[in-house]
């Protein structure tokens, strides 16, 4: 559970650094961009052979994390057989240390949403409307696909509460990894907490910033 958490960790990295290359469009950074950093990023990302394959090792990853996180739910309730007579409520644990199972279940329903999205008809159904730059390479205009999805007032709020979610789940979850992984020092571990506290807000803001930018037209397509 550790290992996958901090591989799926390494890929939110590097997922939200993608998707950022929208915001090069903003009037004081580059406003004729019209989200050519973005598209020709992404399309590097789904072009290369060695990006193709780190994907299917991605979605491996994210079906083992996600079974071994309800295996781990259910063997958490097995043990604990009776509750207790009187709840310790955040002073034995955070709130949502103790929801990492209904959290990752909201980021799962999420991830079905996210991928039908963007994922198949970029990558299997190959519907996206086409662009081409200085190089004459056409590639999948996702910029545009954002902008479009983002429009749906019902598919932003869905994103924002995805964000939240994955910021608790997070929260627990980046010191849990490395705690597991046996990390038990005092002075590491709350470095470790605070470096974790500061990836979740700030990864969590960014992937949230995304659909409210576009949903309310601070970046869109020329």
């Amino acid at each position: 559970m550790g290992l996958t958490g901090l591989f799926l960790i390494g890929f939110l990295v590097i997922h939200v650094g993608l998707n950022a290359c929208i915001f090069a469009d903003l009037p004081f950074l580059n406003p004729s961009d019209n989200g050519e950093m973005f598209n020709r990023a992404a399309h590097f990302m789904g072009s290369t052979i060695v990006t193709r394959i780190l994907e299917l090792v991605l979605f491996a990853g994210f079906i083992l994390h996600i079974i071994q996180g309800y295996q781990l739910e259910i063997q958490n309730r097995k043990r604990r057989g009776t509750a207790y007579s009187v709840g310790l409520g955040n002073r034995g644990s955070k709130w949502y240390s103790r929801s990492m199972g209904l959290l990752g279940t909201l980021i799962f329903l999420f991830l079905i949403v996210h991928i039908s999205a963007f994922w198949v008809p970029s990558r299997i159904t190959h519907d996206l409307a086409p662009v081409a730059y200085g190089n004459g390479v056409e590639m999948h205009n996702l910029y545009l696909r954002m902008f479009e999805v983002f429009q749906s007032p019902l598919i932003v709020l869905l994103y924002l509460v995805a964000c939240a979610s994955l910021c608790f789940h997070l929260l627990h979850g980046f010191q849990s990894a490395f705690r597991t992984m046996g990390v038990h020092n005092k002075k590491y571990l709350t470095m470790l907490k605070s470096l974790g506290y500061g990836f979740a807000v700030v990864v969590s803001v960014l992937f949230a910033l995304m659909p409210i930018a576009m949903h309310f037209q601070w970046i869109k397509p020329d």
